[in-house]
Formats: C-alpha cells, sequence, structure tokens
C-alpha cells in the first residue's frame, strides 16, 4: 500500500513538473502565434485532464490548486485568483461530465476549456467590479472550443505512449 501511495505522489510531482514546463513553453509560444489577449494554448491542462482520466479526481484537484499556487508565487495574486477560478469550474464540469454522461475526449476537453475561460472572466468581473469583462466572453469561448479541440488532439497523441509504459486504462473516446 505505502509503495502505491509513493508512486502517486511521485507521479503528481512529475505531473506538476510537466505542467509547469508545458506553461513555460506556452509563455513562449503564445506571443510568436499573434493569439487575441487573454487567449492561450492551455498546455497545461493536458497533464490537468490526464490526471483527471487516468489518476483520480482528488489528483487532478491538487493539480490545479498547485498551479494556483505556483500563478500565486510567480505572478501575483491576481493571477493566482484567474488560475484558480479557472481551473476549478474547468475541473467541475469535468467531472460532471464524467459522471452524469458519456462525453468523448473531445467534448470533455473542449467543455473544460470554455468553463477554464467562462471562471476567469466571472473572477476577474468581480475583481474589477464590474461587469465590463463579460464582453470578451465571445472570444474566449471561441478559443476555448478551438484551444480545446487540440487540447483533445494532443492528449490522444500521447495516450499510445502512456499505454505503452503502463500508465493508462479505459478512456472516453476520442
Amino acid at each position: 500500500m505505502k509503495n502505491s501511495k509513493a508512486k502517486t505522489v511521485a507521479l503528481t510531482g512529475m505531473l506538476f513538473a510537466l505542467a509547469l514546463t508545458l506553461s513555460f513553453a506556452e509563455s513562449m509560444l503564445t506571443p510568436l502565434l499573434g493569439l487575441a489577449p487573454g487567449v492561450k494554448l492551455g498546455l497545461a491542462n493536458i497533464v490537468v485532464m490526464y490526471a483527471l482520466l487516468f489518476l483520480d479526481r482528488r489528483q487532478a484537484l491538487l493539480l490545479v490548486v498547485l498551479k494556483g499556487g505556483f500563478a500565486l508565487l510567480t505572478r501575483g495574486a491576481v493571477s493566482a485568483c484567474l488560475s484558480l477560478c479557472g481551473g476549478l469550474l474547468s475541473l467541475g464540469v469535468m467531472v460532471l461530465l464524467l459522471r452524469f454522461a458519456k462525453p468523448t475526449r473531445l467534448i470533455l476537453s473542449a467543455s473544460g476549456a470554455i468553463a477554464h475561460n467562462l471562471g476567469q472572466l466571472a473572477a476577474a468581473s468581480v475583481l474589477l467590479g464590474s461587469g465590463l469583462a463579460l464582453a470578451y466572453a465571445p472570444v474566449l469561448l471561441i478559443s476555448g472550443l478551438v484551444m480545446g479541440w487540440l487540447t483533445s488532439l494532443s492528449l490522444s497523441a500521447v495516450i499510445p505512449a502512456l499505454e505503452k509504459v503502463g500508465l493508462g486504462r479505459d478512456l472516453p473516446p476520442e
């Protein structure tokens, strides 16, 4: 039993490191892609989705909280608030979909990305004390759909390799 717990802790640590690495790579790529302000690829969300599908809700939640904590330490309280609100709403939506529906990976990923953007918009509205941030919702909803699709494709691309090393199990279909 302890060996299993140690493996889970080690895997979670590696996943957190991977999420940070993907986040850094994304911050380098985003300016080159010329995306609209606030639009990101969501590469680190691949890791959260992996944890939700391959491990469990608790590990996925831990990764969301760790990502928020890292945002607090590196970019400040506003970034941490936006990260946590987006990440928690995204995770909540994906958990509900997995529990009450049989979503494809694409639906799961796109729903999570859209929820992430909505959570961040809601947090921004509260922080600004105005609903003005919600005017940007159409841009972020469309980008959430596109980036969710890319996240789904990315996860689908790595699943065969993960299964080869024993880190996979039955997943929702593509």
